[in-house]
Parts: structure tokens; sequence; C-alpha cells
């Protein structure tokens, strides 16, 4: 049983990471800056669901549902940055102020989270944070820069925190989920026959999530994938932007 604490959880992958991670008996605490659906499985997970009301782009927001999940439930074992904010335009159609939004939510989201956290880890002297990452953030991909800028800047981070916080017993992981068929991933020019389930992919890192790897993926399949991946990063993203063409024509 664990106290896991994630960014970004009321809808999509996140939701049923959640969901998964409270049937196996851990603690939740979600934050969000909508807690709808999440406030109906409260009703199922009454003693150990806790939503917060959170903004990944307001400091003192995160620092508040930090403060809740450690007064209701102790200290914090994993926390998760899951906010996603995805624009789907080409650079010549994106100003500065749309790659700015993108990383606030996605990047400085993440590192908010962090700072917020490692404090209270490193006195625990335990605890591993986990950022959720994207292909493209490493291959690339056409009219998605903003985010996959994003995306590559926090697997960056991730590597860094992780060589500074070892002397704590503090791990760092990315979550690498396959394009799946999200809100945050509608505008990705490709059927939704083409894109993963979100809830076996929630499923899947949940059972995963303690995994020692670097990269954590939801399946054997989804692993093999990405390490084709990182070995081969652009030719695998202009033949996935030739593929999306494609299917699209």
């Amino acid at each position: 049983m664990a106290n896991i604490l994630i960014v970004g959880a009321n809808q999509g992958i996140g939701y049923y990471l959640a969901e998964k991670l409270l049937e196996l008996g851990n603690f939740v605490t979600v934050l969000d800056i909508h807690t709808d659906n999440v406030l109906r499985l409260k009703e199922k997970y009454q003693k150990s669901l806790l939503p917060v009301i959170a903004d990944a782009r307001d400091l003192s927001s995160i620092e508040n549902g930090v403060k809740q999940a450690l007064q209701h439930f102790g200290d914090i074992d994993i926390a998760v940055h899951n906010a996603c904010l995805c624009t789907f335009e080409s650079e010549s159609d994106s100003g500065y102020e749309v790659y700015q939004s993108v990383m606030d939510v996605n990047y400085f989201g993440a590192l908010r989270l962090a700072k917020t956290v490692l404090p209270h880890m490193r006195k625990a002297k335990k605890g591993r944070i986990i950022f959720t990452s994207s292909g493209v953030g490493v291959t690339g991909f056409s009219n998605i820069s903003p985010y996959a800028a994003s995306k590559g800047a926090i697997e960056s981070l991730a590597k860094c925190l992780e060589i500074e916080n070892e002397e704590y017993g503090i791990s760092f992981h990315l979550f690498h989920p396959p394009l799946t068929n999200t809100n945050s991933a509608s505008g990705i020019p490709v059927p939704k026959e083409f894109k993963a389930e979100a809830k076996k992919v929630g499923y899947g890192l949940a059972a995963r999530i303690w995994s020692k790897k670097f990269v954590i993926c939801h399946s054997k399949s989804q692993a093999a994938q990405m390490n084709f991946s990182y070995r081969h990063p652009l030719y695998i993203g202009k033949m996935m932007t030739r593929a999306a063409k494609k299917v699209i024509s």
C-alpha cells in the first residue's frame, strides 16, 4: 500500500491509472483543474481517494495539494505529473505564446511538482517521481512541435534530477504511453481505431508503477517500440508522419 499523488487524472489515461491504483489498495490524491469524474470515483473509495482542485500552472495550488496529501495519507511514495496541453498546428501557425502555454503546463508543471515534493522525499529518504512523456518528444512529428518540445524537455529534466537525487533514495522515471484515444490526442490526424484504449494503458501503467526501469510502458510491445524509437528517433518521426498522411488520404 502506497501514497500516490497524480497531477492530471480526471479523465483519460490518468483517470484509469488512478482507478487501478485504488483497486490495488493504494491511497491516491488527484490534483486537477476539474474533479467531476474523480468525485464519482470517490463514492467507491471514500477513505483512500482525495480529489483536490489544482492547476499545474499555479505553484500555490500544487503546494496546497501536496500539503493535503501529506496530511491525509502521510509521506508521498510516488508523485506523477500527467497534466497535459497539446496543440496541433505547424510552427508557422503557432506563436510564441502557444509554445509558452504548452511549456507552462507540460514542462514547468512537472518542475513545480518535483520542486514541491522533493524536500519531503529527501527528508524521508525515499520516493519516486514520474513524468508522463510521449514518443513524439523523442522522435518528433509534424504540426505538434510545442507539445513535442515540452516532452523532450521533461525527458532531460528527469535524467538530471535522477542523478542529483540518487543519494537520497529517490528515483525519477518516465511513463511512455502509446498514441491513445484521449481528448488531448484528439487533434492528431489518426483514426480512433489506430489509437490505444485509455483504460488499457492506464491499467497497464498502474501495474508497472514500481518498475525499476527509467522508461515505463504499459506493455512489452510498447516498450520494444520505444526502445527502437530511442535508437532511431528522426527516422521514426518521419516515418510516422508519412504514415499518418497516408491514413488521412
